[in-house]
């Protein structure tokens, strides 16, 4: 199938190719800003792990920066500039928006799928940020940003993909060049040093940019709803689990619970998916349909999310639904690397 699409994204490709000669050509206007803005994005799409490195800059950061968070807010219902709060919900906010916002209840997040018109509006404000993180924004290119982080996909790599439709990038590989830092994500913790170089190698990284690796570590089994019905948190060895995803690659996902020693059913759904009365429904019947060989449901933080905030959450709250939250790990003693980058970039920025 996937060479019946190729002419597609000779076609696809040709389009991006022009519309990054226009920024360069400066027939589409970049605007560049005084304060700082990282921002943190990919070339392929979806399950990078965008959301939890940005959680790892924000909860870095915010003790010692006032930090705002920008997001186009991807799927919301709203339109234009939107302040998130903690009881905000999905369809204003977005799935990913809610949930760093309802982790970081003290930084600001802000939605809008215009970043210029966000960050002017962000700068007249009476209290403006000191720094913003933009989020999913190494295509958008209407904002300049002072440093550009590129999230690789270390089961994905993209010097050996293809561009859509018939593969996964979004532009072609070597415009990667424009990132001051690339980190491989989802890497082995066991990855040995032949790999790292190989990795190198292959990402064919420029003089000035800097590359790092990074694993996903998984936290401990959490309940999506507080309900006194619910049981205790389950034991997931020698259990058997229905595991409910809407991720773009829920694969790592199935890999860590079937190494804790559980045996999976799954549901799987599209990335971003908002969960319906029927979802619930199909849901509930796999769910007791074996009675009493499915321990609980699994899902993910994000779809937690969404679950939370969906119009069908007191249906699922009868559930037994839990989720799993991840962090990442900084490998080969990457971490101190890392960050003494982005102070060095912040020292030279924040007045």
């Amino acid at each position: 199938m996937r060479w019946f699409l190729i002419p597609v994204s000779i076609i696809f490709r040709f389009i991006v190719f022009l519309r990054n000669k226009l920024f360069d050509w400066g027939l589409l206007k970049s605007k560049s800003y005084t304060l700082p803005i990282i921002a943190i994005g990919n070339i392929t799409v979806g399950g990078t792990g965008k959301t939890p490195h940005a959680e790892y800059l924000l909860n870095w950061m915010e003790q010692n920066y006032r930090i705002l968070l920008l997001s186009r807010g991807y799927k919301r219902k709203t339109k234009g500039f939107f302040e998130v709060k903690t009881e905000s919900s999905v369809a204003q906010a977005g799935d990913e928006p809610l949930q760093m916002k309802q982790k970081f209840p003290a930084i600001r997040v802000v939605v809008d799928e215009k970043r210029v018109h966000a960050i002017d509006t962000l700068l007249n404000d009476t209290n403006p940020p000191e720094l913003i993180l933009l989020d999913d924004a190494f295509q958008h290119r209407y904002v300049n940003p002072g440093l550009k982080i590129l999230l690789i996909d270390y089961h994905r790599p993209i010097n050996h993909d293809y561009m859509l439709p018939a593969g996964n990038l979004r532009e072609p590989a070597k415009n990667s060049k424009r990132a001051d830092i690339l980190i491989v994500t989802k890497c082995p913790l066991t990855m040995l040093p032949f790999e790292y170089h190989k990795l190198s190698e292959e990402l064919k990284k420029t003089p000035n940019q800097e590359l790092f690796f990074t694993s996903v570590t998984y936290g401990d089994v959490k309940a999506v709803f507080e309900n006194d019905s619910i049981p205790n948190i389950p034991i997931l060895t020698n259990s058997e689990v229905l595991v409910v995803t809407g991720i773009a690659n829920p694969k790592p996902f199935y890999h860590w619970i079937e190494e804790m020693g559980a045996r999976l059913h799954t549901m799987v759904f599209p990335d971003h998916h908002t969960f319906t009365d029927l979802d619930c429904q199909k849901m509930s019947e796999l769910y007791l349909r074996i009675p009493g060989k499915i321990n609980c449901i699994i899902t993910t933080e994000k779809d937690a999310m969404r679950m939370r905030s969906a119009d069908v959450a007191p249906f699922l709250k009868m559930l037994p639904i839990y989720y799993i939250p991840i962090t990442i790990q900084f490998l080969n003693e990457g971490e101190e690397k890392f960050k003494n980058r982005i102070v060095r970039y912040l020292n030279e920025n924040i007045s």
